[in-house]
């Protein structure tokens, strides 16, 4: 789903009714959709700048050196400029459903290069967490899987066992590519690079305390 920016904020402005149905057509014919400012979720960009100790969030002069530098910008629905603009104008559902938050590499090259020094890979983090909590994340999207599936192998064992967390991934998301997987799993559990028992540590239950409270 696509939207109709009207100026680089994305804050929309009153266009005359005589021109609107001209370009309500043009731009569903392009996937796009005309989003009125009493549907925007106005309290969502403090949310987020809040979860990501982004008071600086709405200082962003929209100069685009964060999409300049990310390195896989080239490959989201919405670039980080255009993320941060979202969030501050109230998109809440377009940005916690697209796929740009999950394809972050977390480099840190944006927050390095914003010269309002706004924590853009800490507000991307943030964006993950709200989505995953109203789950409302792209659908059959591998990375929004594996960081659940991720999450519940920590909190339920207190680390990682390699074998548990992929078999419990590709269950979830195809379990048929798995199988296209298992001449190597099979190479590298007889190297002793894989176990097939899973690990723990001590005081589980202390970690899970902290968790439990988490979305999972």
């Amino acid at each position: 789903m696509r939207l109709l920016p009207v100026c680089a904020t994305f804050n929309f402005v009153l266009i005359q009714p005589i021109y609107m149905e001209q370009l309500t057509n043009k731009f569903l014919l392009q996937g796009m959709e005309i989003k009125l400012e009493e549907n925007l979720d106005k309290d969502f960009g403090k949310k987020i700048a809040g979860m990501a100790h982004g008071e600086k969030l709405f200082g962003c002069i929209q100069c685009g050196n964060c999409s300049a530098a990310c390195p896989l910008s080239i490959y989201m629905d919405f670039t980080p400029r255009k993320i941060i603009a979202m969030v501050r104008a109230g998109f809440r559902d377009e940005v916690l459903s697209n796929r740009t938050i999950w394809l972050c590499a977390s480099c840190y090259q944006c927050t390095v290069e914003c010269p309002k020094g706004i924590k853009i890979t800490d507000v991307m983090y943030a964006l993950k967490r709200e989505a995953i909590e109203n789950k409302i994340y792209p659908k059959n999207f591998p990375v929004p899987i594996l960081a659940k599936t991720f999450f519940n192998e920590v909190k339920r064992h207190g680390r990682i066992s390699e074998a548990s967390l992929l078999i419990n991934y590709y269950l979830r998301y195809n379990i048929f590519k798995m199988l296209g997987y298992s001449s190597l799993g099979t190479k590298l559990f007889f190297k002793g690079r894989l176990s097939l028992f899973e690990k723990g540590m001590k005081n589980k239950k202390n970690l899970q305390a902290m968790l439990q409270d988490k979305p999972n």
